[in-house]
């Protein structure tokens, strides 16, 4: 498990779980430059005392976040939780309804802890075909609706098209992507911080 503390924080500091795969996990560069230690210098420098805590894993799937979602929640008992999986299920083919059980259960789980929840949308490639694509996506739309949780259609919306952002394997973002992704999540990271102040 990856763990992003900035140091100079007290234990009574509200904390942002970023609970996500290799996208959020920072593969293939240097942590300091990811989205997630980002987020942290925003949420800094916009004069919020949250911590981000990064419990990303690289290969992570919904399966092994619904696993340890009540682990984590226990752990770092957050007040906002940025959801991330889903992209190594439709990688491997898994069964749209099984993706949406799992995210269902994390929701479901960090609901009940007391925290705030956004779901951040994938998209993976046309590999097995428009069917099981637009279904598999067609999952975050309807979990997010039917648990009335903010969400993005598309975390890599203008990185996944866009080779000079992607590293040479072609399925992750490279150091230049990473403050597109940040601006991409920021609106419902925003609103549902702003949320939790009122």
């Amino acid at each position: 498990m990856l763990l992003l503390c900035a140091p100079a924080h007290s234990n009574g500091d509200p904390t942002v779980l970023i609970f996500g795969d290799s996208l959020s996990a920072g593969y293939g560069i240097d942590v300091d430059q990811s989205w997630t230690n980002l987020l942290q210098a925003r949420l800094r420098a916009l004069g919020y005392e949250h911590r981000v805590v990064n419990a990303s894993i690289t290969g992570e799937t919904t399966e092994g976040g619904a696993a340890r979602i009540s682990k984590a929640l226990e752990r770092f008992k957050p007040e906002l939780i940025i959801l991330e999986l889903g992209g190594n299920d439709g990688l491997r083919g898994f069964p749209p309804q099984r993706v949406r059980d799992n995210l269902e259960a994390i929701v479901a789980a960090s609901k009940a802890s007391g925290a705030a929840i956004v779901l951040l949308g994938i998209r993976i490639p046309l590999n097995y075909g428009p069917r099981y694509s637009s279904a598999f996506e067609n999952v975050f739309r309807e979990v997010a609706a039917e648990q009335d949780i903010p969400w993005i259609e598309f975390f890599m919306d203008g990185v996944a098209q866009n080779d000079e952002l992607m590293q040479a394997d072609g399925i992750h973002p490279n150091a230049e992507a990473q403050p597109t992704l940040l601006n991409n999540a920021w609106p419902i990271i925003s609103a549902s911080l702003q949320k939790a102040t009122l």
